[in-house]
């Protein structure tokens, strides 16, 4: 049970964070309410912040849930019915990520290929077929390979001087005598290694050249190509994570126990490593695989001690009526917009009957909408699952 709540408190976040901070909007004397306000926004850049946790969680629980799930597929389908299973709900969920993106709705060439549902479902597609096939005493190897082949990758392998950011280009494009960033690009020949900045490092580089379609940053994508690699290794993360919490022959509170004091120890290497590799969200650094994963370990392991061990679950039911749900709740977010429906519903007079608590009133409504519709489905067993 804890792994539903905990995805339901995630996926809290990703469907009902902007309607939390559109409820604080008004109350910006207030030093702790600006500084929650603050964790529930991204990092322009390098740094970490509560809401940069948010979507490394929910792939380092589908890693957990492939521990759950494909051992009873293999029982129930074979190892190559798994397999193709496996394909089939990475594929449609790839598909669904296009159509959330906004599909083919502004034509071909601006089809945005990686989002965040692509992201998740490349990851789900070869964490699981790793786990089918390899034992989880190769799947480490594997993930350390795949965190320092990243780090070698971005640090040696050398990239065109020049960075892809709007002020940089106008800069060089005055300079030049030319508007074109594909001419301005491959007429930079002086190259450069070991750079983290924005539109200047190998991630955002070969995006830019070899990424199709719309780019969410203009340039480069912040689920791009490269980076896809050490978001696997966060899957993986989970699936380690999955094979500790179900380990029968170590005590319920031991296991606990050992993910929080493994996720403390992650933190701290990750920002160790972050000296040489900054922590850095959008290029899903090795560094930040680390903090988020460690975060991630510590989370479980408190909700596994406080539901599992010490079964208080009362309190976490909400979370699990929207873990139950996760995928649709994301959708309906997207399509149904809990917080126009709010609007429509307690906005114009009522809002201004609250004063200056009226969006703050608002932004609670449309939360209380997230709960309402996820009980809805949970209580009625609707559920879309792939």
């Amino acid at each position: 049970m804890s792994v539903d709540a905990l995805r339901g408190f995630d996926m809290f976040w990703i469907a009902g964070g902007g309607l939390i901070v559109g409820a604080l909007e008004r109350w910006k004397g207030n030093s702790i309410l600006a500084r929650l306000k603050e964790q529930l926004t991204h990092v322009e850049w390098a740094g970490f912040r509560f809401y940069d946790l948010i979507f490394p969680l929910f792939v380092f629980l589908v890693g957990v849930s492939v521990v759950l799930a494909i051992p009873k597929s293999i029982e129930k389908r074979g190892r190559w019915g798994t397999v193709r299973h496996i394909l089939t709900r990475g594929i449609l969920l790839f598909v669904i990520g296009l159509i959330y993106s906004g599909g083919i709705s502004s034509g071909w060439n601006e089809i945005r290929w990686l989002g965040v549902l692509n992201r998740i479902a490349i990851c789900y597609t070869v964490t699981a077929l790793l786990f089918t096939f390899l034992q989880i005493r190769w799947l480490i190897p594997v993930a350390a390979a795949g965190l320092l082949g990243y780090w070698g990758l971005m640090v040696a392998v050398p990239i065109r001087d020049i960075k892809l950011e709007k002020t940089a280009l106008e800069k060089l494009s005055e300079k030049r005598l030319e508007t074109n960033v594909v001419t301005l690009y491959e007429e930079t020949k002086d190259r450069i290694n070991g750079q983290f900045e924005p539109g200047y490092n190998l991630a955002n580089h070969l995006d830019f050249r070899f990424l199709p379609g719309r780019r969410y940053d203009t340039y480069y994508d912040p689920e791009g190509l490269l980076s896809t690699l050490p978001a696997i290794v966060t899957c993986l993360l989970g699936v380690f994570a999955g094979r500790w919490q179900i380990n029968e022959r170590i005590e319920p509170g031991v296991r606990s126990m050992g993910l929080v004091v493994t996720g403390f120890l992650f933190i701290a290497l990750g920002y160790l490593w972050g000296f040489q590799f900054p922590v850095i969200k959008k290029i899903w650094t090795s560094s930040f695989v680390l903090v988020a994963g460690g975060y991630s370990l510590m989370l479980l392991g408190t909700f596994h001690q406080i539901i599992d061990v010490w079964g208080l679950r009362a309190w976490c039911q909400p979370f699990v009526w929207i873990g139950a749900n996760a995928l649709t709740i994301y959708l309906a977010a997207r399509f149904l917009s809990f917080g126009a429906v709010a609007q429509r519903l307690a906005g114009g007079p009522i809002k201004s009957a609250f004063g200056s608590a009226g969006e703050t009133f608002v932004g609670l409504v449309a939360v209380g909408l997230l709960f309402w519709f996820a009980r809805f489905l949970y209580r009625r067993q609707i559920f879309l699952r792939l």
